[in-house]
């Protein structure tokens, strides 16, 4: 059996004002930090005892994401592994302006719906779902923490949940694995007999 741990970011530091502002949308996404919060956030999630005795901690690219995975990796005394694949969906615009007021909604109910040379959800599940039989492949029978993002994660769900995200809440064969918004470092616990997935909960 093989368990991964699909973990969101922590809170991130959103008010930003100096030359970071000049880079692109994207880089400005990848780039976004921790905030004080997020950091004391993620260090106190790292000691959860669901959290010890991991073998592999994975994170995506994202300054965020790997600033969560490094407290999990060092209390496991684990290098940290980076994985683009696991990264946040290409918004695919150059500024926020360009988004439209709708786009949340749209590009949740229409799976190959995007905005320019951005990601579909649909493209989105597939690389991250790719990402995740790889790492099965790799790491088979071992436990593995992989720290992503909101969309990527809830897309990836998809793949064998029901995700409803205007009444929030997912289920996996008819139980319920969450009733309410996707937090800052929330997790699920999936257990993957070979490439089937067996069960799935929430564990923070």
């Amino acid at each position: 059996m093989t368990t991964i741990y699909l973990m969101r970011h922590s809170i991130a530091l959103k008010d930003i004002n100096n030359d970071y502002n000049d880079e692109s949308l994207q880089l400005q996404n990848e780039k976004m930090p921790l905030s004080i919060e997020g950091e004391e956030l993620a260090f106190n999630i790292s000691k959860e005892s669901e959290l010890q005795n991991i073998d592999v901690v994975i994170s995506s690219n994202y300054v965020r994401a790997m600033s969560t995975a490094k407290y999990i990796s060092n209390i496991n005394k684990l290098n940290l592994i980076v994985n683009s694949s696991f990264g946040e969906r290409k918004f695919g615009i150059n500024s926020w302006d360009e988004l439209p007021t709708d786009f949340g909604l749209r590009q949740n109910d229409d799976e190959n719906y995007k905005v320019g040379d951005g990601e579909s959800q649909k493209e989105v599940r597939e690389r991250v779902y790719k990402a995740l039989m790889d790492v099965i492949d790799e790491y088979k029978d071992k436990r593995v923490v992989i720290v992503s993002h909101g969309s990527a994660i809830l897309w990836l769900l998809k793949q064998w949940c029901n995700v409803n995200l205007v009444d929030k809440y997912i289920t996996f064969k008819d139980k319920v694995i969450l009733e309410d918004n996707v937090f800052n470092c929330i997790t699920f616990k999936l257990e993957f007999d070979d490439k089937k997935l067996v069960n799935i909960e929430k564990v923070f």
